[in-house]
């Protein structure tokens, strides 16, 4: 039995997934009658509020965001800028310390919980806290990108550095092209908040007092261990930690347009809110759900140097696809459009929201990483779990064709194929290993009692 009810506060990076990802923690913990303290822009409060199942037990304390030169007004979180601003963000939250000493101070939890800010840990302990770096980021990105193996203090990272991972990392098929080495090497580089993105992580995860990860032993284990004996640190493991059911039901213009196409034929694609494509590749991608000549629905940002999806259309694609393809350039609800029966396969960045609502059905993967951990993610699914096919991309430019979205499609889509028999299969055992709620039980009790432990240290 627990020796009694925890105060945790959250202070996720205000990005709309991890907010997402540390709010998700907050209802499993808050439903075993733990109090949470959950630090959030002022504005973006109303957002969560729905999501907020356990409201006597988790109070949102809302965090004025300051004033940074190039920040728009108002702007709060990575949702309201541009990818070039984010750095602002983090900015900004680094220039809430004195605030967030003010309300740890009041508060005393026994935890806090965080993510991006590297001076927490310091300014925890000072107040007698315990902190702990909580990544919903998968353990293999982190292993790879950011272990000490690397010596990221010593030496900058090249992109052959990233073409193999660390030393010790253990046995994995999980390598870089160049192109992905490339851009990994310039997002370690780059400066978030005036500092380099790898100091920053470095520092959040060796001054913490014990690393916390959304995953479980039997899927990242090995990679879980790997960073405990890096980092000479407790990992304590939350389980797939899945989003509830949504709580809503269908908007009636998808139930009436996805109603209208025979069960699991229907391709939907979705890049979450903050991914930007370029223009070229957002119509290769389009074209390449018109080659396959299925149904499909795709709900994406308008592409760079574009105000509007019609804008960006491939000339006469609305035409030919007509009353079969479907291009959304607004928000969608995911989770259910996933779950609908003519959903048959989910064309995905590899974001770790995403990926975790899409474990939770049976639609098969198609993994598009666009990004950092995305790419990470897209190997682990794809290569060490086999629960998606990958869409082939060039060596050096990064680039993916028609041809290449197409095939990736129809493989997933054709059971009868030795690959999509194999991917069908391992995605039902895996979506039935995680959907397990004693599983999940399991793992929450398992991370509290972890917190319980380290409070006696």
């Amino acid at each position: 039995m627990d020796e009694k009810s925890l105060h945790i506060a959250m202070y996720p990076w205000f990005a709309m997934s991890h907010l997402n990802a540390f709010l998700q923690l907050s209802n499993k913990l808050a439903g075993r009658g733990h109090k949470i303290s959950f630090l959030l822009p002022t504005k973006t409060q109303a957002k969560f509020e729905p999501f907020n199942l356990h409201k006597h037990l988790i109070n949102f304390i809302p965090v004025t965001i300051p004033s940074v030169d190039g920040l728009p007004p108002g702007a709060e979180t990575t949702a309201d800028v541009s990818y070039t601003l984010q750095s602002l963000v983090i900015t900004a939250m680094d220039l809430t310390k004195p605030d967030i000493e003010a309300i740890l101070s009041d508060l005393k939890p026994d935890f806090v919980l965080y993510d991006f800010t590297h001076w927490l840990p310091q300014l925890a302990h000072k107040l007698g806290i315990k902190a702990i770096q909580y990544c919903f980021i998968s353990s293999a990105t982190i292993g790879y990108l950011l272990s000490p193996e690397r010596k990221l203090g010593e030496k900058f990272l090249t992109e052959a550095d990233l073409m193999k991972p660390p030393p010790g990392f253990p046995s994995s098929v999980i390598k870089l092209s160049a192109h992905e080495a490339r851009g990994l090497v310039a997002i370690t580089l780059a400066e978030f908040g005036g500092i380099p993105f790898f100091e920053r992580h470095t520092l959040s995860f060796t001054e913490s007092d014990a690393i916390g990860f959304k995953t479980c032993k039997e899927i990242e284990g090995p990679y879980c261990d790997y960073l405990g004996r890096q980092f000479g640190k407790p990992v304590i493991l939350a389980g797939p930690v899945l989003p509830e059911p949504a709580g809503s039901v269908l908007e009636p213009k998808w139930v009436n347009l996805l109603g209208g196409f025979e069960a699991k034929s229907l391709i939907y694609c979705a890049f979450g809110s903050e991914c930007n494509m370029k223009k070229d590749q957002f119509q290769e991608l389009l074209l390449g759900f018109e080659l396959t000549g299925l149904p499909f629905l795709a709900a994406l940002k308008p592409p760079i140097g574009c105000d509007t999806i019609e804008s960006a259309l491939p000339e006469g694609f609305e035409e030919r696809v007509k009353g079969r393809g479907f291009v959304h350039g607004g928000w969608v609800q995911q989770q259910l459009i996933l779950n609908h029966p003519s959903v048959g396969c989910f064309v995905t960045h590899c974001g770790s929201s995403s990926l975790s609502e899409a474990m939770m059905t049976d639609c098969q993967l198609v993994l598009l990483p666009y990004v950092g951990d995305q790419i990470i993610n897209a190997r682990l699914m794809g290569k060490d779990l086999k629960v998606g096919v990958e869409v082939e991309k060039g060596e050096e430019d990064g680039l993916f064709t028609r041809e290449g979205v197409c095939r990736a499609v129809k493989t997933v889509m054709d059971e009868n194929s030795e690959v999509g028999k194999q991917v069908k299969e391992n995605h039902a055992k895996h979506t039935k290993f995680l959907m397990n709620q004693e599983l999940e039980s399991s793992y929450i009790d398992g991370f509290v009692q972890n917190l319980h432990d380290l409070l006696k240290t």
